[in-house]
């Protein structure tokens, strides 16, 4: 076997070809196994062509403020072009509603980029506590939202939908806590599963790969 491996090196400098590093080989996998949980059948939010993760938080969980740095590197630097990144707000409690509200309301506003850290950033290093409807104009209203805006926008019927959506599709999916990540409505990774955060990240992007390999098959 060493002479045969030999001979296509050889063989390859020859031909002036580029080899594949060993380390490069499939078998070199980050393995995830064990690391997330498959969810059956596949519920996925809607119809895309992209690779749809969608970040399962809540803004009072120091847990998801601390995932949200590992998130925020990875969907900087190394989040694949046919990946759609969406966020859902879970509402495990009644008192979970006034957020999942207050992230549809900013992300209906064009303001999700500008304010999503910044309320976690609010909650969590500024103590403030961000739990009911008038404190949370009044944060809207401190960065550019007047107050009609929101209140319009905080009481839609879009808003309410899509509020029906956080209570109903983080139990469809099995979500047992936050944060959590869902892969293509396939695959539910957290912390738990993975071992840490960093972990998921790296859980993320092998599911993430699984998922376009099969898409480009098909097609």
């Amino acid at each position: 076997m060493s002479k045969l491996l030999a001979t296509i090196v050889a063989l390859g400098l020859t031909m002036g070809l580029t080899l594949m590093p060993v380390s490069n080989a499939v078998g070199d996998e980050y393995n995830v196994e064990g690391k997330y949980k498959r969810i059956t059948p596949a519920r996925p939010l809607g119809e895309t062509d992209q690779i749809q993760v969608v970040d399962v938080f809540w803004y009072g969980c120091p847990h998801c403020f601390t995932f949200l740095a590992h998130l925020a590197q990875w969907e900087q630097s190394s989040m694949p072009e046919h990946v759609e990144l969406r966020r859902l707000p879970a509402i495990f409690r009644d008192s979970w509603a006034v957020h999942a509200r207050a992230y549809y309301t900013l992300h209906i506003l064009g303001k999700d980029h500008e304010l999503h850290n910044a309320i976690f950033t609010a909650m969590h290093n500024g103590n403030r506590s961000l739990n009911t409807r008038e404190e949370l104009a009044k944060f809207f209203g401190e960065h550019g939202v007047e107050k009609a805006a929101f209140d319009s926008t905080y009481d839609s019927f879009t808003v309410d939908a899509m509020t029906r959506e956080s209570e109903v599709m983080p139990r469809r999916w099995g979500v047992q806590g936050t944060p959590s990540v869902i892969v293509n409505g396939r695959y539910l990774i957290s912390a738990r599963t993975a071992g840490s955060y960093a972990d998921m990240i790296k859980v993320l992007e092998v599911l993430v790969e699984r998922e376009h390999q099969a898409m480009t098959a098909k097609n």
